[in-house]
């Protein structure tokens, strides 16, 4: 695992030609051989629902209790099922941390052990209630949002009622690590100004606090493992799974876990989504022609960017490698590795 470590200063971006490295269309990269969280678990019941995964149809429903995940309605099985279910009609499906997951790629290579680790989510999801789970669409490529939460900017002036406005910092730094099929990007502030939300709602009466967040994405299924910390304050850990519904939409079922918040602030955080979602969505959708009409021009990008730019190469790199028949998962990639020390979690 290569570890790298980006300085606090910003250095102004040096305006230059395009090169061969700068071309990225992330609408025309479709990773197969992964598992995606299509659902909240307990949306599913005994009448079908029905979700997308990039250009693939999925209905999901229970039956007698057992979630079942198809190319069909219950029964309409009079027709031809692709490749995605080798001809059967079901696609592999499982349950666990509070999602029914659905296998996209070969059903022969589907393996439970790739499903990723959520430390702070009981494995057999039990127990999370309702208001600390959210829905939110995105009209914009599901690469595009993850870049979104890897730019180490964007909360402040977006979210500055969430995670706390600008403001000159004591320290900045960030770092992140990767390996062929994750990256995991930490920002850590000391001396941020504590934002109205966690004020108001969470009892926080500093004016400053110490931030941590990590955010660790999961390259093939897009699923971003979010840990910010906050002291004085507590934390607000959560997941977010950015589902390509097409090249050009998104689905995030996104869960949190705030069992040691104050009760008005473990209520209403969840919430915040429908808030901040739009606000996302609102830079996000304008990208999608940006980036399909982008011949010619240069990739402009500070230091800060630099986690961004390094999810940008190990997403090709899994293309390319894809494009050339080759879907295996490399000696480095541990989906199920314990996660509590990259998050950050204080035992």
């Amino acid at each position: 695992m290569r570890r790298e470590i980006i300085l606090e200063n910003v250095v102004e971006p040096v305006l230059r030609r395009s090169r061969p490295q700068d071309e990225w269309r992330p609408m025309e990269i479709d990773l197969h051989d992964t598992w995606f969280p299509l659902a909240h678990a307990n949306h599913v019941t005994s009448t079908p629902i029905r979700r997308a995964m990039h250009r693939q149809t999925v209905f999901l429903w229970r039956d007698r209790g057992h979630a079942v995940a198809a190319e069909y309605l219950p029964g309409q099985k009079n027709r031809t099922f692709s490749r995605f279910t080798a001809g059967s009609g079901c696609y592999p499906s499982c349950e666990y941390f509070g999602y029914i997951w659905v296998w996209y790629g070969n059903p022969e290579n589907a393996d439970e052990d790739l499903i990723p680790d959520v430390p702070f989510l009981p494995r057999d999801g039990r127990g999370i209630p309702e208001y600390m789970r959210t829905s939110v669409r995105f009209d914009g490529n599901s690469l595009l949002s993850v870049e979104n939460l890897l730019d180490l900017t964007h909360a402040d002036f977006l979210h500055g009622e969430v995670v706390g406005g600008e403001g000159e910092a004591e320290s900045d730094e960030i770092s992140f690590d990767h390996t062929s099929e994750t990256l995991t990007r930490v920002r850590h502030v000391v001396g941020k100004p504590v934002s109205p939300v966690m004020r108001w709602l969470g009892g926080v009466r500093a004016k400053y606090q110490e931030f941590r967040s990590t955010l660790h994405v999961h390259l093939r299924s897009n699923v971003c493992i979010s840990y910010p910390r906050f002291r004085p304050g507590f934390d607000i850990p959560n997941i977010q799974t950015f589902v390509p519904s097409g090249p050009y939409r998104s689905r995030v079922d996104q869960i949190f876990s705030l069992g040691a918040a104050p009760t008005p602030f473990r209520q209403l955080m969840p919430r915040l989504a429908y808030v901040v979602g739009p606000q996302d969505n609102a830079v996000v959708r304008p990208q999608n022609p940006r980036y399909r009409n982008a011949e010619g021009r240069a990739d402009q990008h500070s230091r800060f960017d630099a986690p961004g730019v390094r999810y940008r190469y190990l997403m090709k790199k899994l293309w390319e490698r894809q494009q050339a028949g080759d879907y295996s998962y490399l000696a480095d990639a541990k989906p199920t590795t314990d996660l509590r020390q990259v998050l950050g979690i204080d035992n």
